[in-house]
């Protein structure tokens, strides 16, 4: 029988607090080294969230008594994905509105040039410039929440189908662990 003093948004908060503070701590580590926000280095932020789902779910696991269902396992990395996502959306809007302005309007200056080379017209380049410096906080914000959910919701149905262990009817449950046996 499984283990019901197993908590599983606290092993999922745990692990996404810790998550947002390696990714704020590479957001600085990437604007203090000057890296292009178009780099392929931007995508080092995927490894410590894909690592952090899936130590979630083994941290559930192994406080289960080494098993875990296929839909603990996606329920415990879905709640990582969920926390993680809301609270580093919640320091983006912070980050671009207040802490690191001029990263919005360097990507404002970006997208410039890119809708001038699609030919668009200056007044149409200047509204979406209008709206992207006074929206940009919230759109960013709003974007990591919602890319978070699903991305992590992809990481934890993989890492659910990997570490899923159910017990069988040959496991002895320790009476230890159960005291009703």
């Amino acid at each position: 029988m499984e283990n019901l003093s197993v908590n599983p948004t606290k092993i999922a908060t745990k692990w996404a607090l810790i998550y947002v503070v390696v990714s704020i701590v590479i957001t600085y580590t990437f604007q203090f080294l000057n890296i292009d926000q178009n780099s392929p280095a931007k995508y080092i932020g995927y490894l410590p969230f894909i690592a952090f789902c899936l130590l979630a779910q083994k941290e559930y696991k192994d406080l289960s008594g080494g098993f875990m269902t296929f839909g603990n396992g996606f329920s415990v990395g879905f709640r990582y994905a969920l926390f993680s996502g809301i609270i580093l959306a919640v320091f983006v809007f912070i980050y671009l509105k207040f802490l690191s302005p001029d990263v919005l309007v360097k990507s404002m200056e970006e997208q410039q040039t890119v809708m001038a080379d699609k030919g668009l017209s200056q007044e149409q380049i200047d509204k979406a410039l209008e709206m992207g410096t006074k929206y940009g906080a919230i759109f960013g914000a709003v974007a990591t929440a919602i890319g978070s959910l699903i991305f992590g919701a992809i990481v934890a149905l993989i890492g659910a189908a990997i570490l899923k262990k159910e017990r069988t009817a040959y496991d002895i449950v320790d009476s230890a662990e159960d005291p009703t046996v």
